[in-house]
């Protein structure tokens, strides 16, 4: 297949194109204008088209694509939630994405599959609830980019594409998301629990993002949402003692939600206190097996694996 991903400079990114470039596929990476040619792997295989999110001006060398792979976005740990901010999450989502279905929409053969990041915030703070596809989605600001930016994804089906908006939980990486941060504490030996401890994390590592995106692409019965999560969510508390054990370090210091919500504001809410146990209900009715489903090894696969 012809493939054109957009964030492929990402963390996910770079990892999927890697991936699909072993499965044989041919990769395109949508770059701003500005920015020349894509990101080239060490065989030259990977090559850039012109796409800019602002204006939705797409180079017609997209034409025939077989499935595109959206993963754009500005980080949402990236800085404090003020309104520029907020403005800069929407607009680099929302209008993006319709910037980009709109592109394709007027190709002569636009693409057969259109797959979209998205994230658990679709559902909010849910306590202990069991959320699958399914459930309603929550109401603070991330509820609400995440609702709105599946709406724009969803357009892609106008002109026929098989759309999946892929639900992705905290990513598990040695070198980028979240883990490298969540993990400093602790190889300074003041790491713990974030608050009370009680609230559900559910957790995917960067492997089984990639394997996932891979089976979606490859497997013409996955579209609609999908929870990218491992199938079993930790508390904090948990998730916090099993990190511990990983790097040799205590998990004793803990960090109260207060001092969380005066560094951080809205953020803190959001990312860190808020609970979402998460269940990936359409990946196991399709089939797929996870590489890395339970925590402890999942972390031992991640941090001791060579730099």
């Amino acid at each position: 297949m012809r493939i054109l991903i957009s964030g492929s400079t990402g963390l996910v990114g770079t990892a999927l194109t890697s991936a699909l470039l072993e499965r044989g596929h041919d990769v395109v990476s949508l770059v701003r204008p500005a920015s020349g040619r894509g990101p080239q792997n060490t065989s030259g295989q990977v090559t850039g088209i012109s796409w800019d999110p602002l204006t939705g001006a797409l180079d017609p060398a997209a034409d025939g694509a077989d499935a595109v792979v959206n993963l754009a976005g500005a980080s949402i740990a990236g800085g404090r939630w003020n309104e520029k901010r907020k403005a800069l999450l929407r607009n680099s989502r929302i209008s993006a994405t319709n910037n980009l279905v709109g592109a394709l929409k007027g190709l002569r053969r636009p693409p057969s599959i259109f797959l979209a990041a998205s994230a658990i915030g679709f559902y909010g703070d849910r306590g202990d609830e069991e959320l699958e596809e399914s459930s309603s989605p929550g109401n603070d600001f991330l509820a609400r980019l995440c609702v709105e930016w599946e709406a724009e994804s969803n357009r892609a089906q106008t002109f026929g594409a098989r759309v999946a908006t892929l639900r992705f939980g905290v990513i598990l990486a040695r070198h980028g998301g979240a883990l490298p941060q969540m993990a400093l504490p602790f190889r300074f030996g003041i790491g713990g629990r974030v608050g009370s401890g009680q609230q559900w994390i559910s957790w995917v590592t960067l492997r089984d993002v990639v394997q996932t995106i891979c089976f979606a692409v490859e497997n013409d019965s996955f579209s609609g949402p999908a929870n990218v999560v491992a199938p079993h969510p930790a508390r904090n508390a948990d998730f916090a003692v099993s990190l511990g054990r990983v790097l040799h370090r205590p998990a004793v210091f803990p960090t109260p939600a207060f001092a969380l919500r005066l560094a951080l504001g809205e953020m803190a809410d959001a990312l860190l206190l808020s609970s979402q146990r998460v269940t990936p209900e359409r990946l196991a009715h399709l089939g797929y097996r996870f590489a890395d489903p339970d925590l402890l090894p999942a972390l031992r696969s991640v941090l001791e694996q060579s730099s």
